[in-house]
């Protein structure tokens, strides 16, 4: 009996397929098994397994969360790598990854330092030349690197699921923190550049945007328009007068800005009107309660935290008993509130408590850059002692910074952000906001403000709303928990179409623990915001989800819930 060559070559495809599906063809980093008494060269056969693993569902499984390829462009190389991208790191390792120049990664946790170069073979693992399986890669954009060789490194277990098509990988250290005990984001270039406030009461506007700018460091050098920031706000104030990273907050929530520095430079007690802001910011986190390893953590993975201290210097050349000029310290310790902003980029546990004007018990200092030039410490930089009275007691890192093609329409009435509280006397409610779309849009995220630690929320959808009747109709489209206090914004886990003209609300049901106000409102507090506009918002709340009431019949204000769409 004959066969063309055609069926020869298809029967011996269907022989590899089945081979790969029920037998193990690799573990870890073998990549050449016996077939037929002949040995399979990896050139040859390891892009026929990498197909047929690429063309199934690929999950990879990183401490108990999973990803997959559907969400994520995972894939297996030829070298049988899982290559994961390097924006999940963060997140996914709970470590510091960048890429600088365009060509190096650097990853790090706890004392260990990764260092990829693009297409090489070598990695340096704490200054020390290794072998790796797959090479840094740069692809549409993206960087890739190889999961097999990350968990060698970093003390992760790591097991292949042929059966699943899923990669298994395990935090296997030790270590109690991700951290080291000193680090300097000078080292690493990803501070901001030093800048002077000059006379001006702007200080908390340098430390936002200079604690945005680290964070986009080193992939994204820019400088942003304090003048902007803090004359093109929804608010009462002036730039001699001062502000607070609430503030802040509103204006970047409210998409009034991040712009840049040339196109509004500061300085001249004027604004330029009409730019549109080059940066769409959708998540800032805050840190409450001088928890210091969560500070350290932010600036590791972020980059610069704003932190607000009491300011007992009035300019780089004035005298103060808690300032020590020879090593740049500072410690205050005292009953006054804080009234200048900074922004911390290291720390130090073993700074010496001797380099202090005054007693205290112990070593530790936070390295913080100031907004008074570079006249000022060292090169615009000094050192706070862990045993300040309000360092770090109230602090916000900014951690989602996007892409102005992110969203193509925001909808708000909250321009001054959370202003206050409003609830039922215990931890959960529900409110919601009415809108009226503008065009044939996908309903894509919500954003609001979480008010205390460990919030949990569900997020709903009404279409074609008319009156309270409506909530009957609620669409689930997200749920989940928040650590820290802050402002976030949820993806929908399925878009909702609506149509030019048609009425719907987003409905927010929020748990925030030991609260008895959950929901933060926008409403007149004081005197920054006497003037802000509260009918421009059609808002509800409920106790309970079933009986819902008009916010106007309780507070004059405006619940702090925004959506965002896609044009269809």
């Amino acid at each position: 009996m004959t066969y063309s060559k055609r069926f020869i070559a298809f029967g011996g495809i269907v022989a590899i397929t089945l081979l790969i599906k029920y037998h193990t063809f690799f573990s870890g980093y073998e990549q050449v098994a016996s077939f037929r008494g002949g040995d399979l060269q990896a050139e040859t056969w390891n892009p026929l397994i990498a197909s047929s693993v690429n063309d199934n569902l690929l999950s990879v499984v990183i401490d108990n969360k999973q990803y997959t390829n559907e969400e994520y462009s995972f894939f297996m190389d030829d070298n049988l790598s899982i290559m994961v991208p390097v924006n999940i790191l963060r997140e996914a390792l709970n470590c510091s990854a960048h890429v600088y120049d365009g060509e190096r990664l650097l990853v790090e946790k706890h004392s260990s330092e990764l260092e990829f170069l693009m297409e090489e073979y070598t990695a340096k693992v704490d200054g020390e030349k290794k072998e790796i399986v797959s090479p840094l890669i740069e692809k549409e954009g993206q960087y890739y690197v190889s999961l097999n060789d990350l968990s060698t490194y970093l003390d992760y277990t790591y097991s292949w699921d042929m059966q699943e098509n899923q990669a298994l990988a395990s935090d296997n250290s030790v270590n109690t923190t991700i951290v080291p005990a000193k680090y300097d984001l000078r080292e690493k270039r990803r501070v901001a550049e030093v800048r002077n406030q000059g006379n001006y009461g702007t200080c908390w506007s340098f430390a936002a945007l200079g604690a945005m700018e680290s964070v986009l460091l080193p992939e994204e050098r820019v400088q942003y328009s304090v003048d902007h920031m803090t004359l093109s706000n929804d608010f009462e104030i002036d730039q001699h007068e001062g502000g607070d990273y609430t503030i802040g907050m509103a204006y970047l929530a409210a998409w009034r800005g991040p712009v840049y520095e040339e196109d509004d430079p500061y300085g001249d007690d004027k604004t330029v009107s009409g730019l549109a802001p080059v940066k769409h910011v959708q998540e800032m986190q805050i840190i409450d309660g001088k928890d210091y390893e969560k500070i350290k953590e932010a600036v590791f993975k972020y980059g610069g935290v704003q932190t607000s201290i009491y300011n007992a210097l009035r300019s780089s050349q004035s005298y103060s008993p808690y300032f020590d000029k020879a090593t740049n310290s500072y410690c205050y310790i005292g009953t006054e509130k804080p009234n200048h902003d900074v922004v911390i980029i290291g720390w130090d546990d073993n700074y010496s408590k001797d380099n202090f004007s005054v007693d205290l018990e112990g070593d530790g200092a936070f390295i913080c850059q100031n907004s008074w030039g570079k006249n000022f410490g060292e090169d615009g930089v000094f050192y706070v002692s862990y045993y300040d009275t309000n360092i770090g007691t109230h602090n916000v890192v900014y951690t989602g910074i996007e892409g102005t093609d992110n969203y193509d329409n925001i909808y708000q009435s909250d321009l001054c952000g959370w202003r206050g509280q409003l609830g039922y006397n215990k931890e959960s409610m529900y409110g919601a906001n009415v809108f009226t779309a503008t065009g044939a849009e996908s309903l894509a995220a919500a954003s609001f403000y979480a008010t205390g630690k460990d919030s949990q929320y569900e997020l709903y959808v009404v279409r074609g709303f008319q009156d309270e009747k409506s909530f009957g109709n609620m669409i689930p489209v997200a749920s989940g928990k928040l650590s820290n206090a802050g402002y976030y914004t949820v993806k929908f886990n399925q878009e909702i179409t609506v149509e030019p003209g048609e009425r719907y609300a987003v409905v927010l049901y929020i748990i925030t623990p030991n609260s008895v106000h959950p929901m933060a409102i926008e409403y007149a507090a004081d005197e920054e915001t006497k003037h802000v506009i509260l009918d421009d918002g059609e808002s509800y709340i409920s106790s309970n989800g079933y009986k819902w009431v008009s916010i106007d019949t309780v507070e004059e204000a405006n619940l702090c819930i925004k959506a965002f769409s896609n044009n269809q």
